[in-house]
C-alpha cells in the first residue's frame, strides 16, 4: 500500500485500528523476513513454529491498554489488507456477538442489539492492576438493553501468578450471576503485546499459570473460564496442551472466512471471532465480531450453567 494510500486510510480508522495500523507497519518488515525462511510461511494464518520473539512493536501500547487481538497484531504481523480491512463475505449468520474495550467509546447497547447482537463480552482487568474505564459503564448498559453480557481478563502471566489474576477478575467485575443475560468469565491469554510472546514463561510453566487460573476462577464463582486464544500462541507456549479441553470452552480468534483453525487439544470452537474489523449499529468504527457454535437456547445454557 503507497505511503499517501496509507495517510488516507489511517485518517478513516478509530484509535484502536489507527494503533494497529502503526503497529502492524512498524513490525511487518521484520516479521516478513522472518516469514520467508520459514517453512510454514504458506500459512498467513499462522506464527511460525516456536516463540516467535519480536519486541520491535514494544513501546506502541501502553501497559493496560490491551485488548482482544492486540498481542495477535503484533506479533503475527500480517499485511494491512488483512489485518484492518473488512473480510468479505463475513459469515454473520447464527448468533453474533461482539466484544469491546474502551477502545470503542461510548457504545448504544440498544442500537447493538437492534442489530442483531445477541452476546458481548467487555474488558474488565488486565494483571493485577488495571481496570477498563467503560466497563461499570458497558456491563449494566448492555444488560439493559438485553444483550446477554460477560466479562474477560487480558492475561498477564509475566506479572503474577495465575491464582492472583483469577481473584483480580473475579473481584472486578469477573463475577457471575444465574440471570439469564451473564456469561461465565473469559481469560484472554494471547500473544503477549508488550514483549515476548509467551511471557518468558516455559510450556510447562505456562500450563501450570493456566490451570492455577482455571481453578481459582472456579472456586470463586463455580463456572468454568472461557478460555480466548489463537491456534498459533496455544501451540506453541503450551505445547499442543489438551488440559484444558475437557473444563473449558474455546473462544478461538482466527479472522478469516470459512471456518477457523482451533487450537491442538480442543475438540471444537464454542465462540469464533472472525474479523477484527467488523461494524454494528450503535459501535463507532471497528469492532471485533464472533460467532456462537450454537443456538440461542444453547447460548443461554452456557449463561446459565444448564445441560
Amino acid at each position: 500500500m503507497p505511503q499517501e494510500s496509507v495517510m488516507l486510510f489511517s485518517r478513516s480508522l478509530t484509535r484502536r485500528a489507527r494503533w494497529r495500523l502503526a503497529t502492524v507497519g512498524g513490525v511487518f518488515t521484520a516479521v516478513f523476513g522472518l516469514l520467508l525462511t520459514t517453512p510454514s510461511a504458506a500459512s498467513a494464518s499462522e506464527v511460525p513454529a516456536g516463540p516467535s520473539e519480536i519486541p520491535a512493536a514494544v513501546g506502541t501500547l501502553a501497559e493496560g491498554e490491551a485488548f482482544m487481538g492486540a498481542g495477535t497484531a503484533i506479533h503475527e504481523g500480517r499485511a494491512l489488507e488483512d489485518a484492518e480491512l473488512s473480510l468479505t463475505p463475513m459469515d454473520t449468520t447464527g448468533v453474533q456477538g461482539i466484544d469491546v474495550s474502551h477502545w470503542q467509546g461510548a457504545i448504544n447497547w440498544t442500537s447493538v442489539r437492534s442489530a442483531g447482537i445477541q452476546f458481548a463480552w467487555m474488558k474488565a482487568t488486565e494483571g493485577t492492576s488495571f481496570k477498563d474505564s467503560r466497563f461499570n459503564t458497558n456491563y449494566p448498559a448492555a444488560h439493559g438493553a438485553g444483550v446477554i453480557r460477560g466479562a474477560y481478563h487480558f492475561a498477564r502471566p509475566d506479572v503474577s501468578n495465575g491464582a492472583t489474576q483469577a481473584n483480580y477478575f473475579a473481584t472486578n467485575g469477573g463475577a457471575w450471576s444465574r440471570d439469564n443475560l451473564t456469561l461465565p468469565g473469559v481469560l484472554d491469554i494471547e500473544h503477549n503485546p508488550y514483549g515476548a510472546m509467551c511471557y518468558g514463561l516455559s510450556q510447562t510453566q505456562m500450563r501450570t499459570w493456566i490451570n492455577d487460573f482455571y481453578n481459582t476462577y472456579k472456586s470463586r464463582t463455580t463456572r468454568d473460564i472461557v478460555i480466548y486464544t489463537t491456534a498459533s500462541w496455544w501451540n506453541s507456549c503450551t505445547g499442543n496442551w489438551s488440559g484444558m479441553s475437557a473444563k473449558a470452552p474455546l473462544w478461538v480468534a482466527h479472522w478469516t472466512t470459512g471456518s477457523p483453525t482451533i487450537p491442538a487439544g480442543f475438540p471444537t470452537w464454542t465462540v469464533w471471532q472472525y474479523t477484527s474489523t467488523g461494524r454494528v449499529g450503535g459501535v463507532s468504527g471497528d469492532v471485533d465480531r464472533n460467532k456462537f457454535n450454537g443456538s440461542r437456547e444453547r447460548l443461554l445454557a452456557l449463561a446459565n450453567n444448564t445441560p
